[in-house]
């Protein structure tokens, strides 16, 4: 079998590491990919967005199927194009069509999606440039902190959580009024904020059938002790600890049947993961967002815990099979620590080069943003590379990441040492 992936980044380099222990797969491209997945399979130089450029390979190569990594292109209709073109309507596409993609796409489309099939979620209200003051008068209404959210997508950066009214007020018509996040802040979302403590669940549907994959947590801020800014995530941890028997019943029964039903029942054709932020509020799930593919750095910790072979998952997803397959899961805890460049989330420079890569032993190292470039393995992200280990809890695991990541060296590097301090 031969498999495209789009995207460049860990997840998919985590992907491409899964889908080649395959025996199923002959061949596999990962499009653009990175200096990770150039050691595993070929590199094509395609963006994400480029249909007709992606049409022409996979039919040119007798690609059976393409894995989307990235949340742009399934907002932009990839699989819709596939099924609208002759030549490509028989070659599955893991990753919803847009419509469906919408409820990563629009915040305030995923609010309604949960309001209407009665999914636990914060108290909210959307608004324009046209009713800046009803904004203001709703920001009054609620208690501090207020979160503010563009309904577009924003590169992880369009939420805003704010304890000073005037500030929260003065972030509303940066958002709506100077266009902040451009379009993606036409409309914002403002909404109750939830205390808790966060994880993300992994659900893989074919449309009809589901597999709640293993839970996951992991950190955006850049400082310790969760400080400083958000970023795409500084490592995750799996399992969630503290997502025990009767927490994970509460999440089957209230979140992820209500949302597999609710996308059948508003015909939103699915066939992909389904990645589900939670907030547990004292002992009770609540959803803080969609979003409609695996997340990242959670990725390199979730994808190598599932046993089973990811071409026949991924085979059963295409085919409406999935009730058929057996979920085999690894009780070991995974962890993952990334690696990020000098300034990020603020500028950074690219081109510095990475040392130490062949020194790390038992641990998997997956790349992010990274590129060769006249054989050396350079950085080309703010997001470098990520540490993933196993452990028989996630202290052990951690630690063999870190020991590993010190053997990592290029200019600027940073990573945070704390993770798990909350667990």
């Amino acid at each position: 079998m031969k498999i495209l992936i789009l995207g460049s980044g860990g997840r998919e380099h985590a992907l491409a590491w899964k889908l080649n222990h395959s025996p199923k797969l002959n061949k596999l491209y990962v499009a653009p990919g990175n200096a990770g997945t150039s050691a595993m399979a070929n590199n094509v130089p395609i963006g994400v967005n480029d249909f007709p450029a992606i049409k022409d390979f996979v039919i040119q190569e007798g690609i059976d199927m393409v894995v989307v990594g990235p949340e742009d292109p399934l907002v932009n209709g990839v699989h819709d194009y596939f099924l609208e073109e002759d030549q490509l309507k028989h070659i599955p596409v893991i990753g919803p069509q847009k419509a469906a993609a919408t409820l990563e796409g629009s915040k305030e489309f995923a609010k309604e999606f949960m309001m209407r099939h009665q999914i636990p979620t914060a108290q909210y209200e959307s608004f324009t440039k046209d009713n800046v003051e009803a904004g203001y008068e709703f920001l009054e209404n609620l208690q501090a902190p207020y979160v503010l959210k563009a309904d577009g997508l924003a590169a992880g950066k369009g939420v805003v959580i704010l304890n000073d009214l005037n500030e929260a007020k003065a972030e509303l018509r940066s958002m709506l009024l100077d266009e902040k996040f451009g379009s993606a802040s036409a409309t914002v979302v403002i909404e109750e904020f939830l205390d808790g403590i966060e994880l993300s669940v992994f659900v893989l549907t074919d449309g009809e059938n589901y597999k709640t994959l293993p839970t996951a947590k992991d950190y955006k801020r850049i400082g310790e002790g969760d400080t400083g800014l958000n970023t795409g995530g500084m490592g995750a941890i799996s399992p969630v600890p503290f997502a025990d028997k009767d927490f994970m019943g509460k999440i089957e029964e209230r979140v992820v049947k209500p949302t597999v039903e609710g996308l059948k029942k508003d015909n939103l054709p699915y066939k992909g993961f389904i990645f589900i932020g939670l907030i547990k509020v004292g002992n009770d799930p609540k959803v803080i967002e969609y979003n409609v593919r695996m997340g990242d750095p959670e990725t390199e910790v979730v994808i190598p815990r599932i046993q089973n072979d990811l071409v026949e998952v991924f085979e059963a997803v295409a085919g409406q099979a999935l009730d058929k397959i057996d979920l085999q899961i690894d009780e070991r805890t995974a962890t993952t620590v990334m690696t990020v460049s000098g300034g990020y989330p603020g500028s950074y420079e690219k081109g510095k080069e990475i040392l130490g890569i062949d020194s790390i032993e038992d641990s998997i190292v997956f790349h992010a943003g990274t590129k060769l470039e006249n054989g050396k393995v350079v950085t080309n992200g703010g997001r470098v590379m990520a540490v993933t280990s196993y452990g028989e809890d996630f202290k052990e695991a951690l630690k063999q990441s870190y020991k590993n990541v010190d053997k990592l060296s290029f200019e600027g590097m940073n990573y945070r040492k704390d993770l798990g301090f909350d667990l």
